[in-house]
């Protein structure tokens, strides 16, 4: 059995997590507002018609910050339709889904929402078909205390106190022709330039605030990185709009190939085909900070990232309200590659300050809904839930002696890893994920920590990588394990079953 050395020092520090690393997304996409978050009649539904159960498992995630209202559905989507009184709201027909919106939930739904979830709103503005004055006048809505006929409005719909919406996407993957009004670089980032002004204006924002005071802006990066554009789509969107944002977006999604006749190893790849795509955008912010001359550093927000297999034909008509549309149901196989996702977002904590997974309710989601009845956690809700509740603090930089194997992107890491300490709680939580197909040994050197002591070792395997969780019958969750012994206060040495992810919490 081959074995992999991790040592890691706590002195080398990539950066502090950020908790908004781990939010999530809700867009008017299938069911993930209606029958996903809001259902008016279920057992479980409140007064404002939110499914308690979906608002406790949200809870269990511990996700921070939730997108909204898109996605490709922002591009034509005019948030005046979504405010007032439900009876007066239009219908209309979405052409980014071929969907027909109600309109039943809008913008002051989605800030109830959000006080219920615990979460803070991100909004996304329509850049596409919308203007700069509309981008303004949300702001406006959402953020403004009052005397204002847009404010006021606001206030006459049920909000007396502004909403204080600090995060804000300056329109979606404007890069793609698939997205109603797509524009090219320099015309979306002179757009994008405008609208951050008038939208940071509209704040009341005079440059002299602190940084909490101020809008966070997010510009729309590459939709990912096969694009013709890439990232040269990058450089000149930043290069009009660096001194004005915060963020560049990106957005990645990855899938098992089997139908394409791609190898397992390919999929396996995925997290370092991630780590490559976030040093690209990484170098690129570098070279406009340097050609600029500027002393801001902006982030990356990777806003939309999951496990999506994009070639699964759709089966609902077009223009239905709500259509059980990306329904993915994850397997093993999928969360143990979600789980490498994560360690790369986790290890790049000092780039990558936003995340967003795409998305949080019933499409391509760790939460299934069944209308009118109970729900399930994906496969994949595991590893989101023990690493947004436990990879906090600080990321340690690991040096492991891990074999790689071949795959579409190059060379990948047959043990992939993350490591975090939390200085609040003096505990250590480490990731590891074994994507060879035979079991490893794992020796982690740990001693710059202190005398160890391990707390919770649980491990998520499969002899079926095809296996999945339905509605009453969750069984490809993690296990808990037989805590490891601690030699010497520091070392630590694992057996990791073949493609498998674990979870180890020790206190410090």
């Amino acid at each position: 059995m081959k074995t992999t050395k991790i040592f890691a020092d706590r002195n080398l520090v990539i950066g502090q997590v950020s908790p908004t690393l781990y939010g999530s997304f809700i867009e008017h996409l299938g069911r993930a507002v209606y029958e996903g978050i809001y259902e008016p009649g279920h057992p479980t539904a409140d007064k404002d018609g939110f499914r308690g159960d979906v608002l406790s498992l949200v809870k269990e995630l511990n996700v921070p910050v939730v997108r909204y209202p898109g996605g490709n559905f922002v591009s034509g989507y005019d948030w005046r339709d979504g405010i007032g009184p439900r009876e007066k709201r239009p219908a209309r027909l979405d052409l980014a889904w071929h969907t027909t919106e109600p309109n039943l939930f809008g913008t002051d739904e989605f800030m109830k929402w959000c006080g219920a979830a615990g979460v803070s709103p991100m909004m996304a503005v329509n850049l596409g078909t919308g203007t700069v004055t509309e981008a303004a006048h949300i702001v406006e809505y959402c953020n403004h205390e009052g005397g204002s006929a847009l404010s006021d409005l606001r206030r006459q719909n049920g909000a007396e106190a502004p909403y204080g919406v600090k995060y804000w996407c300056l329109g979606n993957e404007m890069d793609g022709d698939w997205q109603i009004g797509h524009l090219d670089a320099a015309e979306y980032g002179k757009k994008a330039r405008e609208a951050a002004k008038v939208m940071r204006w509209t704040n009341g924002e005079t440059g002299l605030e602190s940084p909490e005071e101020r809008l966070k802006l997010i510009v729309s990066g590459s939709s990912n990185p096969e694009m013709p554009s890439y990232p040269e789509w990058d450089r000149v969107v930043l290069e009009h709009t660096y001194d004005r944002v915060d963020y560049l977006s990106m957005h990645r999604y990855y899938e098992y190939s089997a139908h394409r006749s791609r190898p397992l190893e390919d999929f396996f790849g995925s997290a370092d085909d991630m780590h490559r795509f976030i040093g690209t955008l990484r170098a690129t912010i570098e070279y406009v900070r340097a050609k600029l001359r500027s002393p801001k550093q902006v982030y990356l927000s990777f806003d939309e990232w999951n496990i999506w297999t994009q070639a699964a034909p759709r089966k609902e008509p077009l223009w239905k309200r709500s259509p059980h549309l990306l329904e993915e149901t994850y397997t093993f196989r999928d969360a143990l590659v979600f789980a490498g996702l994560m360690n790369t977002l986790i290890n790049n904590c000092d780039i990558v300050r936003l995340g967003c997974l795409a998305q949080l309710v019933n499409v391509i989601a760790p939460i299934m809904t069944e209308t009118g009845g109970g729900t399930f956690r994906q496969t994949i809700f595991y590893p989101f839930k023990y690493l947004s509740n436990n990879a906090r603090g600080e990321t340690v930089r690991t040096f492991s002696g891990s074999d790689t194997f071949d795959c579409m992107y190059g060379k990948a890491r047959a043990v992939n890893e993350a490591l975090n300490f939390d200085p609040k709680t003096n505990t250590l939580a480490v990731s590891l994920c074994n994507f060879a197909q035979e079991a490893r040994e794992v020796e982690l050197e740990l001693r710059s920590f202190g005398d160890l002591k391990a707390l919770e070792y649980v491990e998520m395997s499969s002899s079926d990588l095809d296996a999945k969780n339905t509605f009453g019958r969750e069984t490809v969750l993690p296990l808990p394990r037989e805590l490891p012994t601690v030699k010497d206060g520091s070392i630590v040495r694992l057996t990791l079953p073949p493609m498998s992810w674990s979870f180890l919490k020790f206190g410090c």
